[in-house]
């Protein structure tokens, strides 16, 4: 089977790619106006501190996706309108948030890619606290920087190279 790289569908690259690749659990949301978006994986763990994310998101993106381990707060959103914003500004495919995110209704006709936990209208604390460029873990994957994350409607995938 061949793939047409201007829709990778993760159930396809789950059938061809199925020993290679892991699935995270269905426990994110998608709110960006792209919902299908790929690209090559930068990380970043911060807890209830989104300074981190302001920081990476101000970088050239070049199209890839910024994956933040946010510890699975409910308590603060880590992504609004305006850091979504820059992500557009600066070429980033797409966020994915192991948290909350804000601002949700402008987020959704922003050409992103966004998938977070839920919403929230609280923002985070700014204290610059966090790492950037390690490995994470949630969803039941391992998040490495520079593995590839596909994303569609029916879920999320990573593989360790890229899938074309």
């Amino acid at each position: 089977m061949s793939l047409d790289e201007s829709r990778l569908k993760t159930a396809d690259l789950y059938d061809i790619h199925e020993e290679a690749l892991q699935v995270c659990s269905p426990v994110l949301r998608h709110y960006g106006g792209h919902h299908a978006f790929h690209g090559a994986i930068a990380t970043l763990k911060c807890f209830e501190d989104n300074s981190l994310v302001r920081e990476q998101l101000e970088q050239a993106g070049n199209g890839r996706v910024l994956v933040v381990d946010a510890g699975g707060s409910l308590r603060c959103a880590m992504l609004g309108d305006q850091l979504a914003q820059l992500a557009v500004d600066n070429g980033w495919a797409g966020v994915v948030m192991y948290g909350c995110i804000r601002d949700a209704v402008e987020i959704a006709d922003m050409p992103l890619g966004v998938l977070a936990m839920a919403t929230h209208p609280r923002k985070s604390v700014k204290k610059g606290i966090g790492e950037v460029g390690g490995v994470v873990e949630f969803a039941s994957v391992i998040f490495r920087p520079g593995e590839w994350l596909y994303a569609d409607e029916d879920g999320v995938v990573v593989l360790d190279t890229p899938a074309v």
